[in-house]
Parts: structure tokens; sequence; C-alpha cells
């Protein structure tokens, strides 16, 4: 029986073998290599488990270097070379392995699984779950940065809304002291301004106002033993101009 590689695709291929096992630096040089000579020379060895799916056997750092050339460039990094474990090569290629590989991978058919891990091989994935964990954890909290950020210019962006709000939304939407507020910003004293809210929202809890007229005509402020318009007519055409000034603004 001739041995010979095969070309699959990295995407149908999986690894048992954590990631991290490997340093992002080794691996990212490993897989500009790759692109540049178009294959890897050492290809790794791979079971069938499916029809058209596999697994690492054999070679977790060359899969790994494959997978991160197909995310550099996924047309030239598509295809990769490859011994698959058949029936009849199963032997053979398990002899080679255990003959000419130096370093004993992760995969679950390979070795003595009870040899344990060298203190070195511990070493390096602490160091990579390390670097990956700053990483990580420098990426959340640049995201929990943005975040607040969004929320606050979008709180900002209400805020000016309800400033730059139409005479009439704030009659019927803003609570008592945002109406004070804008009416002191139309020259209402302080004192006034509290008295016409607190008439604005007395009225709307009974029917929202449908015009500035509404305002003009059901808004009323106790004086002696009657009632008198909170905001006259002539006092609402200033309101008008003062906020419609100070949204052009």
């Amino acid at each position: 029986m001739k041995l010979s590689t095969s070309l699959v695709a990295v995407k149908k291929i999986t690894c048992n073998a954590p990631r991290s096992l490997f340093a992002d630096d080794e691996l990212e040089d490993a897989a500009k290599l790759i692109l540049e000579s178009e294959g890897v020379i050492n290809p790794i060895i791979v079971r069938r488990t499916s029809l058209k799916s596999y697994e690492v056997v054999d070679g977790d750092f060359e899969y790994y270097a494959a997978a991160r050339a197909r995310e550099i460039d996924p047309k030239k990094g598509e295809m990769i070379g490859v011994f698959v474990v058949e029936e009849e090569n199963e032997e053979l290629l398990t002899q080679q392995i255990k003959l000419f590989r130096k370093q004993k991978s992760t995969s679950t058919i390979r070795g003595d699984i009870n040899s344990g891990i060298s203190s070195d091989t511990l070493d390096k994935f602490l160091t990579n779950f390390e670097l990956r964990f700053d990483k990580i954890a420098h990426q959340l909290l640049e995201e929990a940065t943005a975040k607040v950020k969004l929320e606050y210019e979008i709180k900002e962006l209400k805020s000016q809304r309800k400033e730059q709000a139409e005479p009439l939304e704030v009659f019927n939407n803003f609570d008592a002291s945002q109406i004070v507020k804008k009416l002191i910003s139309a020259g209402f004293e302080a004192g006034k301004a509290a008295k016409i809210a607190e008439a604005i929202i007395k009225e709307r809890k009974n029917k929202k106002f449908e015009s500035l007229n509404d305002v003009v005509n059901t808004a009323k402020l106790k004086r002696g033993k009657g009632f008198v318009k909170a905001i006259t007519s002539e006092k609402m055409l200033d309101i008008i101009d003062t906020w419609s000034h100070s949204t052009s603004r």
C-alpha cells in the first residue's frame, strides 16, 4: 500500500486539543508560512468521523496553524494536506506516530494517555492561558467602556430632545419639574411656573391637550373666588417664540 496525502477542507476538520496549548505568535508565524508556501510541510493525521468530516489524530499545532491561515486568507488556506487513517493504513500510521513524532499531541488515540502532562507543557499552557485571559479581559473592558459611553450619549440625546420638544409635547408629556424649567426659560417667575405646571398636569389627567388653545382654555389658576387662565394667549405666543429660538440654537 502506497502512503499518500489527501487534500481536505480545513473547515471539515475538528481537534480535541485546546488551542490555548499553543502560543498565538507561533501559530501566526506558522500560518503565514503555510500561505506563503501554499501548503504544510508536515501533513497532519486525521481520522474520518463521517463521510465528509475528520478529527485530528496527530498534528494539533499544524491544524491550528492551518485554521489560522484560513482565517487570514480563506481562499489560499481553504485546503490542507493530510494523511487519513483508514482501516488498511491505521496500523502503519500509528507506528509512525510512535516512532517519528517527538512531541505527543493530545488527541485521544495517541501514545500512552496515562503518561501525564510534562511541566514544560503545563507551563506553556498556563502562560498562553494567562495571555488569552488578559486579552479577553481587555476586550471586555473596552466593550464595557463603549457601552457606558453609548448609554451616556443616548441619555444626552434624549435630554437634548426634551429640551427641543414642541410646546404641545411639553405640556402633554413632561413632568412637573421639566415644565417648570421650560416655563422659567420663557420668563415666568419660579413660583408661578410651579403653579402653572400643577394646573397643566391636573387638567391633562382628564384628557391630553389636542392643541395649544386647549392649554390656554382649560388650564386654570385659582384667583380669589374664581379662576383665571394659567397661560394667556399672548403669553403662549411668547412661549412659542422663546422655545423655538432655543431649539434653533
